[in-house]
């Protein structure tokens, strides 16, 4: 048995929670530079706004309608979804952290639970402790739970909590029927058409479906999840997040950057930010990729987008050796007379520093004690306390987030204040 818990408009829901005046109005979180949709409010919804829709052309309906506009804030996201996790992982000892606002729960052993009352104990006191709303599903398999935790978001018959495992057969058959068959973890928006051209538009017809047909039309993935669908697990709890293979940091800029310094100083940050999760997860990078970009909604303006891989001598999780490599890269890439919209850089092949061989010869792999001393710092005092002088001072590229509430949970001057 799994529970899957979900933060309900996450990074709306943590702007409310220091700002109670936001509760019950239409309210919008944009993306990097203020650009695009990313997050939305019920009330939001309700207008018909899209994710992902530009903010400048929202601004009529937000003046008709009192819609409010936050900058992405990263920082309290971060803190508040890691606080989140932290509660969460009290009602189970096997947790699996899937993504800011999503975890699940193995819950083997709590067959003697009423499992709806557990759910909305873990509700109330995810809002009582974080003033977060959640909703819960259970299911027999992940893929189930993900399912039952849809029906609680969506219907709000089940009080923020469905159990798939307490209805009965002709009942959960009812439910799956009136549910589209996009909605199923892992089908996807290619899958879904192919799926409905076939005849099978909901969850209870691909539940039904011949696993083998499917294999040989969709994929071994497709013949997985219609198993877990007939509560067969498939897939298991990964407690560990698995080591990423490859580690990227990009921006758009907050203004074009023209001159080979500006983008420079982008590059040499995005490599920091990356290496120190490179070294979080106890890797070493073999290569780096760097590339560059104009606006490509900018038709009237010169195009030019390029990347380039340099190889390290030998794999390093050095700071100073990848930046190093990087602008060595956006040297040989950097054409001038093109207003620059976006920069990115790519930790590759990467390996495990416990795997690594001793090379035969001196080799400059960086200082592995120098690093620790800048993360440190870092993690003591704030992210870019200590960093590379490359990186810059007060950058003009850096992005706009011109609406952006304080990061209340993580700097001691930004603290709420309680008059």
């Amino acid at each position: 048995m799994f529970a899957l818990i979900d933060g309900n408009n996450f990074y709306v829901s943590c702007e409310r929670v220091f700002d109670p005046k936001l509760e019950g109005r239409p309210v919008v979180v944009l993306s990097n530079n203020d650009g695009c949709v990313v997050a939305r409010s019920q009330e939001v919804k309700a207008l018909g706004v899209k994710m992902g829709v530009p903010w400048f052309q929202l601004k009529d309906l937000a003046k008709q309608n009192g819609i409010v506009a936050k900058s992405s804030n990263y920082s309290l996201y971060g803190d508040m979804s890691a606080r989140m996790m932290a509660v969460l992982g009290q009602f189970s000892p096997d947790q699996e952290i899937y993504s800011i606002d999503e975890c699940f729960l193995g819950m083997d052993g709590f067959e003697r639970y009423d499992l709806a009352a557990y759910g909305q104990r873990i509700r109330a006191r995810v809002r009582q402790w974080l003033g977060l709303p959640v909703c819960v599903g259970f299911g027999e398999t992940k893929t189930l739970a993900k399912l039952a935790n849809h029906v609680a978001k969506k219907r709000p018959g089940f009080g923020g909590v469905c159990d798939l495992g307490a209805l009965s057969p002709a009942g959960r058959d009812a439910l799956l029927e009136g549910i589209d068959v996009g909605e199923v973890w892992g089908v996807g928006y290619r899958g879904t058409p192919r799926l409905k051209a076939l005849g099978i538009d909901n969850v209870k017809a691909l539940r039904d479906a011949d696993p083998k047909w499917l294999r040989r039309e969709f994929s071994v993935v497709l013949e997985r999840t219609v198993a877990e669908l007939n509560g067969t697990p498939c897939i298991g709890l990964e407690e560990e997040a698995p080591a990423k293979q490859q580690i990227m940091s990009s921006r758009a800029f907050g203004d074009y950057v023209y001159e080979l310094a500006g983008l420079e100083e982008a590059v040499a940050t995005y490599v920091g930010r990356a290496a120190e999760k490179l070294r979080r997860q106890g890797s070493l990078a073999g290569a780096v990729q760097v590339y560059v970009r104009t606006n490509p909604f900018k038709a009237d303006h010169p195009q030019y987008q390029r990347g380039l891989t340099v190889p390290l001598a030998e794999p390093s999780d050095d700071t100073r050796l990848l930046v190093r490599a990087a602008l060595l890269g956006l040297k040989r890439l950097y054409k001038p007379g093109y207003a620059y919209q976006k920069a990115g850089v790519m930790l590759m092949d990467l390996t495990d520093t416990s795997h690594m061989q001793a090379a035969l010869f001196d080799a400059d792999r960086g200082n592995p004690a120098v690093m620790r001393v800048m993360d440190r710092i870092n993690a003591y005092w704030g992210r870019g306390t200590l960093r590379l002088a490359a990186e810059g001072v007060d950058p003009a590229w850096r992005m706009r987030r011109g609406m952006m509430s304080p990061c209340y949970t993580t700097r001691w001057s930004e603290l709420p204040l309680v008059n």
